[in-house]
């Protein structure tokens, strides 16, 4: 379902429904908080690292871009709760770019300073579990939209399908 931003950028915010089948909810939510694994199986991933500033833990991700377009970074917060509704366990995942001096932007990297996202892991009722992404970014940089759109209508299945082949893995390794 794609949903234009109200501000008329000429992007759109996502929302994606999803399911991972024989991973369970508490596995994907591991798999997605963890930040060093992410390194390993994420092939955009360029430098992702977790430091804490003024008390408050921050995330600095730098994603590999294609050539000939320069890469971007992310400085955003991010929390994971894991809720009971009803008795039914739900994983909640919120993100949203962040200014931090200590962060400043770094030379010939692009930095990603709208991003929002939220997600919502549960059962299936099964073995699995359903995925549930609200996301926005904004590149910024000179990429067409109808390039920035294509790149997510086609990124996010690949996404779901490494994060999938990510959690088998990590069952493996853990």
């Amino acid at each position: 379902l794609f949903i234009p931003f109200p501000q008329q950028s000429g992007l759109y915010e996502y929302k994606i429904f999803g399911g991972l089948a024989d991973i369970s909810p508490k596995l994907c939510a591991d798999v997605y908080m963890d930040l060093d694994f992410r390194k390993k199986w994420d092939q955009y991933v360029k430098e992702l690292y977790e430091e804490t500033y003024d008390g408050e833990k921050v995330i600095y991700w730098e994603v590999k871009y294609p050539f000939p377009l320069s890469n971007r970074d992310y400085v955003y917060i991010r929390e994971c709760r894991e809720m009971d509704v009803d008795g039914r366990k739900i994983w909640v995942v919120l993100a949203k770019s962040v200014a931090v001096p200590q962060c400043p932007e770094k030379p010939g990297i692009i930095r990603v300073k709208s991003y929002k996202q939220s997600l919502v892991i549960e059962s299936d009722g099964k073995a699995g579990c359903k995925v549930y992404m609200y996301y926005f970014d904004n590149p910024g940089g000179m990429i067409p939209s109808w390039l920035v759109n294509w790149g997510a209508k086609s990124g996010v299945p690949a996404f779901l399908k490494d994060i999938q082949k990510a959690c088998l893995n990590y069952s493996k390794r853990t």
